[in-house]
Parts: C-alpha cells; structure tokens; sequence
C-alpha cells in the first residue's frame, strides 16, 4: 500500500492553515513594491505612506504564516527530508529579514526613505517570496504535502 501524503499539522477542518495565510503578507509585500514605486514616480508623501502600512501588515500576517509553516515543518519528519522544504524556509527566512530591514528603511523620512534602498529591498522580497511560492506549490502538487489522501 502506498505511504499517505505527508500532513499538514496547522489545519483546520483538513484545510491547511500555512497555505490559507501565505496569499495575504505576498499581496501586501508587493502592493508594497507597487506604492514604492509609485512614490519613486510621483514623490508623493501619501504613496510612502501606504507603502508604511503595508509592509508592516505584510509582516504581522507573515508571521501568522511562518507559526503555521513551521508548525508543519517541525512537526512532521517527512517534510523535513525534502530538499525543497528547506530552500523554501530558507529563502522565506530571508525574505522576512529583508522586509524587516525595509521596515527599518521604510521608516526614515523623505525621499531617501523609498528611493533607492527602500525599492530595492521590496523588489528582493517579491523576488524571493514569488520563488519560495512556486517552491510552495512544488512541495503540494509534486509531493503531495497537506493533500488529502
């Protein structure tokens, strides 16, 4: 008989809590990356703003997705032995520490707060996170983690 697929153990009702959060901090990082650039191209104060909120929304509801994702990293065996599973918490490691510099970055005043480390830094993290999302979605159709039997 064939082994079961390996299981997500942050779930709900067989729902995958890592895979339900991850969408909300990628959409906020890159509407992060959006306004930054809109700023770059605009100078307005109001475009730095929203960059502000959300990149820190894009950091508390990673880390929800990170409490989920290691939950099911750490706690089954069988994900842990998958290559893939530890470049994708590798690069969503550094992801995290790159959004948190930015947040940094992000705070100062003026210009020079967006433009140009600000926008770089967003572009690295929509960079990593779209590939860490694609490794995600490796590790479910190609391994089967956290699909139902």
């Amino acid at each position: 008989m064939a082994e079961d697929n390996p299981k997500a153990l942050a779930s709900v009702r067989g729902h995958p809590v890592h895979a339900l959060l991850v969408p909300f901090p990628y959409v906020c990082f890159v509407g992060t990356l959006l306004t930054d650039l809109a700023y770059w191209k605009t100078a307005d104060v109001q475009w730095e703003i929203f960059s502000d909120w959300l990149l820190l929304a894009g950091l508390v509801m990673a880390a929800f997705a990170v409490l989920a994702g290691l939950i099911d990293f750490l706690g089954n065996r069988r994900v842990r032995t998958m290559s893939v599973a530890w470049l994708h918490v590798a690069g969503n490691v550094l992801a995290i520490i790159l959004a948190v510099v930015n947040a940094f970055v992000h705070s100062r005043d003026g210009y020079t707060a967006i433009v140009p480390t600000g926008l770089t830094l967003s572009f690295f993290v929509v960079c990593l996170l779209s590939f860490t999302g694609w490794i995600g979605k490796t590790m479910i159709y190609r391994h089967r983690v956290g699909v139902a039997n």
